[in-house]
C-alpha cells in the first residue's frame, strides 16, 4: 500500500487514530479498527489510506455496501487512485471492469522494484520467461526458421527477466516499464540497448513501423483488460513474419474478468477473437502456467502471435 495520503497532513490526531486502527487490523479486532477509522475520515474527510483502510475492513467484516462506500471515498479523495480502489471496486461489482489506473500500477512496481526478484523466483516459483521461450523456439521450429531476431521490445519488462531468456537470441533489446523503478533495474543488468518509461500503448506508439522483429511481455498483459491497442501496436511495429509473444492468467469463462489477485485474466476464446481483430496471425496459445500462488499454479495461457 502507498505511504497514507490525505489533504489535512498537519493534523497529528487523524493520523495517530489511523496508526492505532491499523494495529488493530493486525491484530484482529477488525470491529474495533473500524470504528477509530470512522473516528479518523471524521477528523480528516479526505484521507485516502484510511477510507481504503476502511474499505478493507469493512469488506473482512462482510459489510459489503459499506466496503464499497468506502472504497469509493478513497478513490475519490486520489483521483490518480494510487491505492487501486477502483479495483476492489471492479471486484465487488459496484463498476464495470476498465484499465488499471495508471499510478497505481506505477506505484506498486516502483515499492516492488527491490524486492521483485527475490518474490517472483524465491516465492512463486515464476516461470513465465522460460514459457515464453520455448513457445517462440516452438514456433520458429515450426515455420522452419531461426530463433534469431535482430530487434526485440520487452513490453513491460520490469527488471529484465525475460530479456534475460532471450538474450543469446537478440542482438538489440528495447525495454518498456510503467515504473521508473523497474527501469532502474532493468538499467543494471546491461541487457537493454535502450529503455523507457512508458506504458505499452505509449511506448509502442513512440516507435517507427516495422522497427521490431520480435515483441514479447512476460507476466505482464495480466495488468491489461483490453488487448485490442497493444496488439494493434504491436501489428504496426513489428516487421513481416515478426513474432508477438506473451503470457496471460486464464479463466473458464467468456472473455476478461479481475480475479482475486487483483490480475486480468483472459479466456482463450477471447484471446483468439482479439488476436485475429489485430490482424495477426495466431502461431501458438497454450496452457502454461507462469506462476505458483500458495502452492497451487496459477491458470494461464502462453501466446504467440505473427505478423503476415
Amino acid at each position: 500500500m502507498p505511504p497514507p495520503l490525505f489533504l489535512s497532513s498537519g493534523d497529528l490526531i487523524a493520523d495517530r487514530r489511523f496508526e492505532f486502527a491499523r494495529d488493530l487490523q493486525l491484530k484482529g479486532d477488525l470491529a474495533a479498527a473500524a470504528d477509530l477509522l470512522d473516528q479518523t475520515v471524521e477528523l480528516a474527510p479526505d484521507f485516502v489510506s484510511a477510507w481504503f483502510t476502511l474499505g478493507e475492513i469493512r469488506l473482512e467484516l462482510g459489510e459489503h455496501d459499506a466496503a464499497i462506500a468506502a472504497f469509493r471515498r478513497a478513490r475519490d479523495a486520489d483521483r490518480q487512485d494510487r491505492h487501486g480502489a477502483s479495483l476492489r471496486l471492479m471486484r465487488l461489482g459496484a463498476e464495470a471492469l476498465s484499465d488499471m489506473p495508471k499510478a497505481y500500477v506505477q506505484t506498486l512496481f516502483d515499492q516492488y522494484a527491490p524486492r521483485f526478484e527475490a518474490a517472483l523466483l524465491d516465492h512463486l516459483s515464476y516461470r513465465g520467461p522460460a514459457i515464453l521461450f520455448k513457445a517462440v523456439l516452438a514456433v520458429r521450429a515450426a515455420a522452419k526458421q531461426p530463433a534469431f531476431f535482430k530487434r526485440a521490445i520487452d513490453l513491460g519488462c520490469g527488471t529484465g527477466l525475460a530479456a534475460a531468456a532471450f538474450a543469446r537470441q537478440v542482438d538489440r533489446f528495447v525495454g518498456i516499464d510503467l515504473s521508473p523503478g523497474m527501469i532502474e533495474q532493468a538499467r543494471g543488468t546491461g541487457l537493454y540497448a535502450e529503455l523507457e518509461v512508458a506504458d505499452m500503448v505509449e511506448g509502442l506508439a513512440g516507435r517507427p513501423e516495422t522497427s521490431a522483429d520480435l515483441i514479447i511481455a512476460g507476466d505482464a498483459m495480466v495488468y491489461v483488460s483490453d488487448l485490442a491497442p497493444v496488439l494493434a501496436q504491436a501489428r504496426r511495429v513489428l516487421a513481416s513474419g515478426g513474432l508477438v509473444a506473451f503470457t496471460l492468467e486464464t479463466h473458464e469463462g467468456d472473455g476478461v474478468i479481475l480475479g482475486a489477485g487483483l490480475r486480468y485474466a483472459h479466456a482463450p476464446s477471447h484471446v483468439r477473437d482479439v488476436v485475429q481483430a489485430a490482424g495477426l496471425s495466431l502461431a501458438h496459445l497454450e496452457a502454461a502456467s507462469p506462476r505458483t500462488e500458495d502452492n497451487v499454479p496459477v491458470p494461464g495461457l502462453v501466446v504467440v502471435a505473427s505478423m503476415p
